[in-house]
């Protein structure tokens, strides 16, 4: 049982950091209920359903919630839930009739997350965009990328999944402890530009300071620095340095052979060109594999840059089995880890309705409700 272990979710579906906040949700041991769209929406990007990793952990039920019929078997589940999750645009839950007031109509402990890009209000609020366009705003772009170069697309790591899905799902769990005290739910607005924007306080705080400039690819941890990059081994592969402190830096230039005299830790921006062209020399050298048996078990903070072929494989990954093989393909694990009340994967991607009659009981919807339901045509089959 994980420590969520009684919670009830309901899950709006729909792409990027909503099914993530449903996924990690449902690890953390709540009972998360995924309601997909009847028809594809025709978003994202589509992945076959055993792969659809995101889905796992969670049955899933086909509802039309533009029929009147669909947004009262979602009304009908708010009774019993404990928060909603949505990824909408402002205002479309709202038009469908299932928007915060409508739901907390029917039970004012539901606690309603909505995950944008801009979030619920602003010029920008009700305007399309992606990842890419979200952490652009924020200024963490234009910090992303090497000297000379356009800045670079840090996959959609940054706002989909950091600035969205996980601040979405601290919002939902710190408005679930809240209406404990209060008996009352709250909207919890968990705008990507928000979340990205917060994520960026340490880096702000070293421009503030001076210590950083808006110079890309010229600073202590975008690559500028000849302590802090990826340097390519003799065998066309990586490996991460990062030695920022002294101590560690030292440890560094043992291993590499190299003189502190000849190769300082200077903090000087100027210098750092010509002082990463020296160790770069030295890397070239050897293999990767075989500056890991160097320097792998030492505080010099080097480690192989693993493509995603390779991380499952690593011994460090396979002794906290940090990924796992589940019918026949390697997925990152549950996380984090706890050590009363385990985290972990429910169930692999299902097929909308599968499995998911048992959970609606759960949900307080006896066979009958649920047949009159489906009848309708507004929820798909359940099995």
């Amino acid at each position: 049982m994980g420590p969520l272990d009684g919670v009830k979710i309901i899950e709006l579906a729909g792409v990027g950091p909503c099914p993530m906040c449903g996924m990690l949700l449902a690890e953390l041991g709540a009972t998360v209920l995924r309601l997909e769209r009847i028809e594809p929406s025709g978003l994202g990007i589509e992945t076959s359903a055993d792969k659809a990793f995101l889905h796992r952990s969670r049955p899933s039920v086909a509802v039309d919630l533009k029929q009147d019929a669909g947004a009262a078997f979602v009304l009908r589940l708010c009774e019993d839930a404990d928060a909603l999750i949505e990824g909408f645009r402002p205002g479309v839950t709202e038009r469908l009739g299932l928007g915060p007031d409508a739901c907390q109509n029917r039970n004012q402990r539901l606690v309603y997350g909505r995950v944008t890009g801009w979030g619920q209000t602003g010029p920008l609020a009700r305007t399309a965009g992606h990842d890419l366009n979200y952490i652009a705003l924020t200024g963490a772009l234009h910090t992303i990328g090497r000297a000379g170069h356009p800045p670079t697309p840090p996959l959609n790591l940054v706002g989909d999944y950091g600035g969205g899905a996980l601040y979405l799902a601290i919002g939902v769990l710190a408005a679930l402890l809240e209406a404990r005290h209060s008996g009352r739910g709250q909207v919890v607005d968990a705008a990507m530009v928000d979340g990205v924007a917060s994520l960026m306080t340490a880096a702000y705080a070293l421009r503030s300071d001076g210590i950083t400039s808006d110079t890309r690819g010229a600073n202590l941890l975008d690559s500028g620095a000849h302590f802090y990059d990826v340097f390519e081994t003799s065998d066309a592969q990586y490996i991460a340095v990062a030695p920022i402190e002294p101590k560690f830096y030292d440890v560094l230039l043992e291993s590499l052979g190299l003189d502190a005299r000849a190769v300082p830790q200077s903090h000087t921006p100027t210098d750092w060109p010509e002082l990463k062209k020296k160790i770069a020399t030295v890397i070239k050298t050897r293999s990767r594999d075989e500056w890991m048996a160097l320097l792998g078990a030492s505080d010099a903070c080097v480690t192989p840059v693993l493509s995603m072929a390779d991380a499952p494989h690593h011994p460090h990954n396979q002794a906290r089995e940090t990924f796992v093989s589940r019918d026949g393909h390697w997925q990152p694990n549950a996380a984090p880890r706890f050590s009363r009340t385990p985290s972990g994967i429910q169930s692999s991607p299902t097929v909308a309705g599968q499995q998911a009659r048992s959970v609606l009981h759960r949900w307080g919807l006896d066979d009958d409700e649920l047949d009159t339901f489906t009848k309708t045509g507004a929820v798909g089959p359940v099995t």
